[in-house]
């Protein structure tokens, strides 16, 4: 497997493009993206376990019913959520997209990001959505990366290159995510493609277990959104044969989705509201992998941490406190915990209690702006990872004045 460029547009057959359709009130800021395949595809998504879910959600749920989609649209700005036409207004955003590319409504991902509780405009949608699909190209990943991001400071775009029953599958993949990020699927949007030959089951098995080990490991600020929908689109063109069980193929497929969605996440959650820092928490040693996921997911939500990380201060105290609350039936007498960076590591507990240590090198260590907390449970052979960044003013500042 090897990194590749491209985004969502690395694989065969895919083209992807994004414009300013007057959503948003900034005209120098895209808000309107679409991903086509020149082929229809095998499709699969997982989405937010809130109870309060956004229309175009529920619409992509109705038209992936049958496993297969060909298109997704989407815009930012507004979430289209908790408004009394919202099923209505995504549907025609299917309609819109299928007249354009001259597909079937019923085979359009839609999706929506932005402000909840305001009615989507339209209008402005019914107008462009010709140019936007006039607007696609094999190079338009960028762009559409662009059109969906809220909050976020930069776009987010991954592929990976993998040979599968020797032929060359490629998987690629856009994402936005940087506040109310606490997933339960993952808070975000995510969209994938690739050229390999695989089942709708076998897509939607492989989905599942990438958001578990990867979005669903990120948390910015512990609020789970109310849009987040992951998924993927699968066209057949890297000619492999087609993965319809868990064999050697599958895994290889599943390892490079692995891939893309964790460059994804790491993405999301160095690009948090406000971050200075990304903040990775390795946890090994653990009885087993529910024990090492929640573990680092503990860490990683805790805000005493979060605040520690951003002052830099290596305040080790909090990790432990923070895997003490976390109901994983640890030892905590057995606990280790070091601080790593580009700077070098340090060690500040062993078997559950503080070691001297050079602050002045704590310091070091911190002030780099991707930071791994080291945890060794010493009770088996389980590990995990999670993603988040450090808790600035600037996230206070950000989510003061959100909706206004």
């Amino acid at each position: 497997m090897k990194e590749i460029s491209g985004g969502v547009t690395a694989a065969k057959g895919f083209t992807a493009g994004g414009i300013h359709c007057g959503i948003r009130k900034n005209k120098s800021k895209a808000d309107l993206a679409m991903i086509y395949s020149e082929k229809k595809c095998k499709a699969a998504a997982v989405y937010t376990r809130n109870l309060v879910k956004g229309a175009p959600l529920l619409v992509t749920k109705e038209n992936l019913q049958n496993g297969e989609a060909q298109a997704v649209i989407c815009n930012s700005g507004n979430a289209n959520t908790c408004n009394v036409d919202g099923i209505e207004k995504a549907r025609r955003m299917c309609e819109l997209a299928g007249k354009a590319l001259g597909i079937p409504a019923g085979d359009v991902i839609v999706a929506s990001t932005g402000v909840i509780g305001q009615a989507l405009p339209i209008e402005p949608i019914e107008n462009a959505a010709q140019a936007l699909a006039d607007s696609l190209s094999g190079e338009g990943s960028s762009a559409a990366a662009n059109a969906i991001m809220t909050t976020d400071t930069s776009p987010k775009e991954a592929a990976v290159s993998v040979e599968i029953g020797g032929k060359e599958v490629k998987i690629g993949g856009i994402s936005k995510g940087s506040g109310m990020i606490h997933p339960n699927m993952g808070t975000m949007l995510c969209f994938v493609t690739t050229d390999c030959a695989i089942s709708a089951p076998m897509l939607q098995k492989a989905i599942h277990t990438a958001a578990e080990e990867t979005f669903n490991m990120i948390s910015i600020d512990g609020d789970t959104s109310t849009n987040d929908t992951f998924s993927v689109m699968a066209n057949a063109l890297a000619g492999n044969a087609e993965i319809c069980e868990e064999n050697g193929d599958y895994h290889l497929f599943l390892e490079g989705l692995l891939a893309v969605a964790r460059s994804l996440s790491k993405m999301m959650a160095a690009d948090g509201e406000g971050a200075t820092k990304l903040l990775i928490c390795r946890v090994e040693g653990a009885k087993d992998g529910e024990m090492a996921k929640t573990v680092a997911k503990s860490v990683i939500c805790s805000s005493l941490f979060k605040a520690a990380m951003f002052g830099e201060d290596a305040n080790w105290g909090r990790v432990l406190c923070a895997i003490g609350y976390s109901g994983a039936p640890v030892d905590v007498e057995k606990i280790d915990v070091s601080f790593h960076s580009a700077a070098g590591e340090v060690s500040v507990c062993k078997n559950g209690a503080g070691v001297d240590f050079s602050e002045e090198k704590a310091s070091e260590v911190l002030k780099e702006k991707e930071i791994t907390t080291l945890i060794h449970l010493h009770l088996g052979g389980a590990g995990a990872e999670a993603y988040g960044c450090d808790l600035t003013y600037d996230y206070v500042k950000i989510n003061g004045d959100y909706r206004t």
